[in-house]
Formats: structure tokens, sequence, C-alpha cells
């Protein structure tokens, strides 16, 4: 049975810093798009929230015109029994019958009374809620110019990168695969810790990227002899040589192109 081909620290530091390379870049570009993708999702689900409650307004609108149009036809029935009541009273044969039908009469009064009273209340409603709706729709119309604006921007900015960005995607899951998992938990750990997601970083003048303080002379000589995965004691970063970074740069930067 063939033996496995032992991964060497070297090949396993150049895997990392040309992970941390392509993942570097995916950044860029995110950084370039900046917050406009949350800012698109906020916009739309504002809109979303607006035309909701628009709806809500509009049903509120149809069933206080319904309301009206019902008190209408109290009214109407009310008028009708009047009438009816008044004709009865001609022919009535004595004061009793008057009388009960006079509070007859009176009493369709002041339903006819109540429902004006009511219509008038709807009506004021009604005119309450209709600029409200102005209102909303013309907050409706100012957020969908915003979103239109925002995703032009955003298509913009997508046109230039969209295939750059597939490719870092799919080279990045490609050199995962060549860092042993252990190791590749701790550096995306550690991209989640530091800032601007360098996990991996060169040696610059002595001192670790994203640390101003010096590494001593042999700790130098240890990174550059790539024999063990060496962590910066200050940044919590993997280290790797000068010499090294520039290889693989040139390398990622001709991949890339």
């Amino acid at each position: 049975m063939a033996k496995k081909k032992e991964v060497t620290v070297e090949e396993k530091l150049r895997a990392l810093y040309d992970l941390q390379l392509i993942d570097s870049r995916a950044d860029e570009i995110k950084n370039v798009r900046g917050e406009l993708p949350l800012e698109i999702d906020d916009l739309e689900d504002e809109i979303v929230g607006l035309n909701k409650r628009l709806s809500n307004l509009d049903t509120e609108v149809e069933n206080l015109n319904n309301d009206i149009a019902s008190k209408k036809l109290v009214i109407e029935e009310a008028k009708t029994l009047i009438k009816k009541y008044n004709e009865q009273q001609k022919k009535v044969r004595n004061n009793r019958e008057f009388d009960s039908i006079s509070k007859e009469v009176e009493y369709q009064e002041l339903e006819t009374q109540l429902a004006d009273k009511k219509i008038k209340e709807f009506r004021v409603k009604i005119e309450q809620k209709n600029a409200i709706i102005e209102t909303a729709k013309e907050n409706i119309a100012k957020k969908d110019d915003q979103l239109k604006h925002k995703s032009a921007e955003l298509e913009d900015i997508m046109k230039d990168t969209v295939k750059e960005e597939i490719l870092l995607v799919k080279k990045s899951e490609e050199y995962a695969k060549l860092i042993d998992e252990k190791l590749l938990k701790a550096y995306k750990r550690i991209r989640t810790n530091v800032r601007n997601g360098l996990a991996v970083v060169s040696i610059d003048r002595g001192a670790s990227g994203g640390s101003f303080f010096t590494i001593p002379p042999q700790r130098q000589v240890e990174i550059a002899g790539r024999k063990k995965i060496i962590i910066d004691e200050y940044s919590g970063r993997i280290l790797v040589d000068g010499a090294l970074a520039e290889e693989e740069k040139e390398k990622i930067a001709n991949l890339l192109k």
C-alpha cells in the first residue's frame, strides 16, 4: 500500500499564507461594497412594512365607507318609517294611538340624528386616515428611489468584481482543503478575532504585520527556518518570513489574473 506523502511545515505555511491572500482579497471586495447590501436589505424590509401598513389603512378606510353606507341605509329606513307613521297619524281614532305613533316617529328621528352623527365621525376618521395614507405613499416613493439608487450602485460594483469573487470563493475552498482540519480551525478562529481578518502575516522590518513589537533575532531565524508553526505572542497571528510571503504573493497574483 502506497504511503501517503507527509506535508512539510513549509508547505503548510505556504498553503496558509496563500489562503490568507485569497481571503484578504475577498475581504477587500466586500469592503468596496461596504454597507450597501445591509442598507438594501433594510430598505426592502422598510418598504414591505410600509406597504403592509398602507394595505391596513386602505382596509380601514374601506370599512369606514361601508359603515357610512350602513348608516345611510338606517337613515333611509327611518325616513320611510317616519313617512309611514305620519300617514297613520292621520287615521288614528284616539289620543292614545296618536301618542304611540308620535313616540315611534320620535324614536326614528333620534335614529336618524345618531346615524348622521356617526357618518360625520366616520368621515373625519377617513380624512385623517387618507392624510396618513398620502404620507405613507410619499415615504414608500422615497424609499423606492433610495432602493433603486443603492441597488444600481451595488450592481455597478458587482459587475466589476463578481467574476473575481466567484474565483476567490473557489480558490479559497481549494486551498482550505490543503490544510489539516486542526490548523484550518485555528486559522479561522484567529481571522475572526483579529483586526482586518489577518490570521497569517509576514515579518516586516523585524516586526510582525499588525504588531509594533520587534521579534527577537533568534525568533526570526526560527521563522525563516520554516520548521514549525510560530504564533506571534503579541498579536496572536501565525508568522511567516518575508521571502516566503513575497513568493506566495507573486504566485497568487498570477493565479488571480
